[in-house]
This record gives C-alpha cells, structure tokens and sequence, in this order.
C-alpha cells in the first residue's frame, strides 16, 4: 500500500473536514493519510464485495477521470460486470427503464446490422443509423450488461463522480468509493480514504476490489461482514446497508 503512494492526499488547504479522522500528518504542505485507517476502512469494504460476490449481486464501476478508466474497465471486463469508464449519464440510477430502452435500441441496432437487415434502408438512411449505433456506444457500451439497478456502486473520486454519488443515494444503493482529502465522505456507505489521484494507487485499490469479488464468486454460502469501529465512525450508513443485505 505504502510502495503504490496510497498515503499521499491533496493540499492541506483542500481537506474537507469528514477526512479529519484518517489524516496522520501533513508534509510540505500535502496531507499524509493514516494507512492503519485506511487498511481497516479497505478491509471492511472488501469484506461487502465478498459476500456480494458470494450472492451473485451485481457491482457497477464508475471511474471517468483519465486516472482511473483504464483500470476501472479492465476490471469490470475481468469480472464480467458493468462499467462507467467515461462521462456519467444522467438517469443512469434514477431513470433507470429509460435508460435501458436506449440500450435496447442500441443492442438491437447492433443485431440488424450484424444480420444484414439495415440492407433494406437508403445509403443516407444507414449513415444515419450509423452515427446513431456511435453514439449510444459511446454512452452506454459498459452498461450493456446492467439489466437491473446495481446492487452497489464501486467509484474512484466521489467529488468527481458527484452526479453518480447523488443518483446511488437517492435510489438507496450503496457506495464503495476510494476517496481522497478533498471528499465529503458522510455520504459514502463504505468510504476508503486513500490516493484517488495517481494511477498505481487507483490501481492497487482497484485490484483489491476485483480480487474480493473474484473470490468471493467461489464461497458459499457468504461470508460475514464485520464493520470495524473506523468504519462505523466514517459512516453510520454501513451498518444500516449490512443489516439489510
């Protein structure tokens, strides 16, 4: 954890105050996050994908920011789950049946083309559609797979991802998020205060993640989820989220 620069947070100026209790210290003037803390807080998170794994429940990736695409879709892929590697889409959560009518019109699309039924439409007519099967690409290619509301949200960088975070909490879907210095993480059900900035730390958390599901996917029946005391004291919402799971 230490090697892959997970204890480096931002600017002491930029602290939002909910990341009070995980801060060891602070070097020229960047803040250092307490590593014991965030081991805890990763092993309580880890502890949620496993029995999720275990119950076949379905995690949606959110990571747009360039730091974190790469990983958060290489292992969404990896497990066979659903992806948001670029901008959120509005609705995503809250509009859930419209949006999953665009990806069966893409899907859909996608199936005439590759049956050769778009033969029957004009040159100018199958131009058209093929800006339209682009577009609904870009916006919905990772979630494709999402047939219903996710179980739980895994996100990289909560502040960024703020639409994602409001959308989880309005449809009361739990959130795993790796959460820098600058985040608000009262309304994270399952915070992990680390480097939300660097590609090796977003990695080394991502894998984290993708090796708890990956195992959890081969137990049953679940394990238990034992919040710690740092846990419960980031968020009270974890223990509401356990118990009715």
């Amino acid at each position: 954890m230490f090697s892959a620069g997970t204890q480096y947070g931002l600017g002491r100026s930029r602290r939002n105050p909910t990341s009070n209790p995980y801060i060891f210290g602070t070097k020229n003037k960047t803040d250092i996050f307490d590593l014991e803390k965030t081991k805890l807080l990763l092993d309580v998170a880890i502890a949620y994908i496993h029995k999720l794994a275990s119950e076949g429940k379905t995690v949606l990736f959110v990571g747009g920011k360039k730091e974190a695409s790469a990983a958060i879709k290489t292992a969404a892929q990896s497990l066979n789950l659903p992806y948001v590697d670029g901008r959120w889409i509005g609705g995503t959560l809250t509009n859930f049946m419209q949006v999953r009518k665009r990806i069966d019109r893409f899907e859909k699309l996608i199936s005439d083309r590759e049956k050769g039924e778009l033969a029957k439409y004009t040159k100018r007519e199958r131009m058209i559609i093929g800006k339209e099967i682009d577009k609904l690409e870009r916006m919905f290619f990772g979630i494709v797979s999402l047939k219903k509301i996710p179980d739980v949200i895994f996100v990289v960088d909560p502040r960024r991802e703020h639409n994602a975070i409001k959308e989880a909490s309005d449809m009361k879907v739990p959130v795993i998020a790796l959460s820098n210095s600058d985040c608000d993480i009262s309304d994270i059900t399952f915070p992990i205060v680390g480097n939300d900035g660097s590609k090796l730390s977003i990695q080394y958390f991502v894998n984290e993640i993708t090796q708890a599901y990956q195992a959890g996917k081969k137990l049953t029946p679940a394990v238990t989820v034992a919040p710690s005391p740092i846990a419960k004291s980031a968020t009270s919402a974890s223990a509401k989220v356990t118990a009715t799971k």
